[in-house]
């Protein structure tokens, strides 16, 4: 029998999730803040809760894909949150990239409850979610790991087992810093290919050719060749990873240069009214900066 799954946040990435599960066959509740995005899911035989809490109380598995760490405590607390309905036994699965020690916390939390944590971020945007191709990094007990494998495998190609509750947090910081620093090379390359009079379609498909070519930049590469910069990774997110993943560097005493500077062209963006577009907008930044714009 398939465990029955308790869904909260319908996000970008939440949506085409929960449109697989329930094409899996799935049983499936579903909560989110704003009600209103739950309708297509009920419309395909999802339940819908009225909070966190209620969610808890009536399914196996509760799985989360919030924003940030202050997403992932708002769903935990308070009178109506996830800690207040869990019961022991039942497992919760956190898929939102957050702060390790936030990990780590809400771990900690819902074992005093007798339930245990997974967290298990992915790696990929919107179109790898809606096609079931994520990258899925696990930390936690590797017998809840093991168990809940049928669900990552409709969810995602490959998942990885990294050991303890946090490690699949700094998994998805090590990830997602280096494709930021990936976009922002290709950015940086792409302003002097511009400014020394290279043309753009004929570069793109020379580092297409080359040993720097890669999956993110032949994705990215028509969406630059259009100027179209509509969001499958938000820069904003990107930002805040960047800015977690330098967190954790100064606990660790790691030293990532160029993840602190390549945070700083991310953070002028966000301030420059990109933190709604695609990563790949980062472009757009440092063209304003070189006076291409």
């Amino acid at each position: 029998m398939k465990p029955t799954i308790g869904w909260i946040g319908l996000g970008n990435m939440g949506r085409p999730m929960v449109s697989n599960l329930l094409a899996a066959g799935y049983d499936v509740t579903v909560y989110n803040r704003t009600a209103s995005a739950a309708a297509p899911f009920v419309e395909k035989g999802a339940k819908l809760a009225d909070s966190p809490k209620s969610l808890a109380e009536t399914v196996d598995v509760v799985i989360t894909m919030v924003s940030d760490s202050a997403a992932l405590q708002a769903v935990l607390e308070g009178e109506n949150g996830l800690l207040n309905g869990v019961r022991a036994g039942q497992s919760v699965i956190d898929m939102s990239t957050i702060a390790p020690e936030a990990s780590r916390q809400a771990a900690a939390r819902l074992q005093e409850k007798g339930a245990g944590f997974l967290d298990a971020p992915v790696s990929g945007s919107v179109k790898p979610a809606t096609d079931g191709t994520l990258v899925i990094l696990v930390g936690g007990p590797r017998d809840l790991y093991e168990q809940h494998l049928p669900i990552f495998d409709v969810l995602g190609k490959k998942t990885f087992y990294f050991g303890e509750n946090g490690q699949g947090a700094n998994a998805k910081l090590v990830i997602n810093m280096l494709l930021g620093i990936t976009m922002q090379g290709l950015s940086e390359a792409l302003v002097l290919g511009a400014k020394t009079g290279l043309d753009r379609a004929t570069l793109l498909e020379m580092v297409g050719a080359t040993a720097c070519a890669s999956p993110i930049i032949a994705m990215k590469t028509p969406n630059i060749l259009d100027d179209n910069f509509a969001a499958a990774f938000a820069l904003k997110h990107m930002e805040k990873d960047f800015g977690l993943a330098l967190d954790a560097a100064k606990q660790a005493e790691a030293s990532l240069p160029a993840t602190a500077a390549a945070h700083q062209t991310f953070v002028a963006a966000k301030a420059n009214g990109h933190g709604d577009d695609d990563i790949a907008a980062i472009l757009v930044q440092l063209e304003k900066m070189s006076g291409l714009r």
